[in-house]
């Protein structure tokens, strides 16, 4: 019987030593997973929705951590310097709706990629200037002719929009 109790520690020790790297290896914070949108852990989710602002979205994971709540943002690849204007975005944008659809602000979120984490701070003027680009979007998308907002050809050569696009760099 003792055995038997020592092996079932043992096995638990090392189970739970590969939830925990595997919890590291995801970017996730410690805390309960509460959401996922990354398909191997069975139904996906419904999105987030904010009616008011017609802003739709599915983080990757949502980790309950001492009763806030932290997005988590998974993104392939090695981490550039700092996280793209855009990744920030993304993850400011989960924020919000976590906020709209659980009542609790996130103080930050984060963004993993391939070799580094960055935990952003889900501020006031973050909120205030996603709001305002977001208005932006709403603007433009009534627009006939929006200019373009790059000189890099490879964004251009993955638009859906570059076989009708009179600025089409690619």
């Amino acid at each position: 019987m003792l055995y038997l109790a020592l092996a079932l520690i043992i096995f638990a020790i090392i189970f739970f030593r590969r939830a925990s790297t595997q919890r590291q290896e995801a970017g996730l914070p410690g805390g309960r997973v509460i959401y996922t949108d990354t398909r191997g852990w069975g139904e996906v989710e419904k999105p987030l929705f904010h009616a008011a602002l017609e802003l739709t979205g599915k983080p990757d994971y949502l980790v309950e951590q001492n009763g806030k709540i932290i997005p988590v943002e998974v993104k392939s690849g090695r981490a550039p310097e700092t996280p793209y204007d855009s990744h920030i975005y993304q993850l400011a944008s989960y924020c919000l709706l976590v906020e709209k659809t659980y009542g609790t602000r996130p103080p930050y979120g984060i963004i993993h990629y391939e070799d580094r984490d960055f935990a952003i701070d889900y501020t006031r003027e973050l909120e205030k200037a996603l709001i305002d680009l977001l208005v932006e979007m709403k603007q433009d998308e009534h627009r006939r002719n929006v200019p373009r907002s790059h000189e890099q050809a490879g964004r251009c050569a993955k638009c859906g929009f570059k076989n009708i696009c009179d600025q089409s760099l690619a």
